[in-house]
């Protein structure tokens, strides 16, 4: 097993492969669930503010949580001086986080599975078609799937496009925050996994003439275009 698929195994126990594209994704609440219980069992003297700020949710969204997972009995909460609560995962709660991370894994592990087997096909259809010269369309879990099954067929990562990134080489490939002119590739795959419908209606529009492809599992519609 190469170091890039050692990275997204790494990448996946962190939690930070998206759920949404996977076969059985988990629902929010369990991911918010399994978030709790792991900064819980990681600093017990955690803070709901605190806790708020890792999880990017709102205080009161933390605090109802934290209340739903001591009535459940997977965290106990005990005072502690200051006016201050110290928490603990109960054996449940262990159990649990156990459950939910096996589950996260599995999600994942399937996301991964998919994206690869179809990105396969992506780049063979390039390769039949002549669509030699590729461009990457935003940077995501996806886009590093993307490059390891480049690597697999001849073809040429031209690029990858994203406006937000501010390093000017992703795995030794050049980043651009808009596509260059039409002549400089033959077809764009898009990687965006958080607004995809939209990355392709915009791309469509821009550049008519060019086959815009993306994984299935996107689901994007192309009613405006038929590819």
């Amino acid at each position: 097993m190469n170091g890039a698929i050692l990275q997204l195994i790494a990448i996946t126990i962190k939690g930070e492969i998206r759920q949404a594209m996977s076969d059985a994704p988990m629902k929010h609440e369990d991911e918010i669930t399994l978030n709790v219980l792991s900064s819980v069992h990681e600093n017990h003297e955690v803070t709901q503010r605190n806790l708020a700020n890792e999880l990017g949710i709102a205080l009161g969204l933390t605090n109802a949580y934290l209340k739903r997972c001591i009535r459940k009995g997977l965290i106990k909460a005990q005072q502690i001086p200051r006016n201050r609560y110290a928490y603990y995962l109960t054996a449940e709660g262990f159990s649990e986080k156990s459950r939910l991370t096996a589950q996260y894994l599995t999600t994942s592990f399937n996301f991964y599975r998919r994206a690869r087997s179809q990105c396969e096909d992506i780049f063979m259809l390039c390769v039949e078609n002549g669509w030699h010269r590729v461009a990457l369309h935003s940077i995501s879990d996806l886009t590093e799937i993307a490059l390891l099954c480049a690597n697999n067929h001849d073809v040429h990562l031209q690029c990858v496009i994203d406006p937000d990134c501010t390093q000017d080489l992703y795995h030794n490939v050049p980043v651009l925050a808009d596509l260059p002119e039409q002549d400089s590739f033959d077809t764009i795959v898009i990687t965006n996994l958080t607004n995809a419908q939209g990355t392709y209606d915009d791309l469509v529009a821009r550049f008519p003439q060019k086959p815009i492809l993306a994984p299935e599992f996107m689901c994007i519609s192309k009613n405006k275009r038929d590819l």
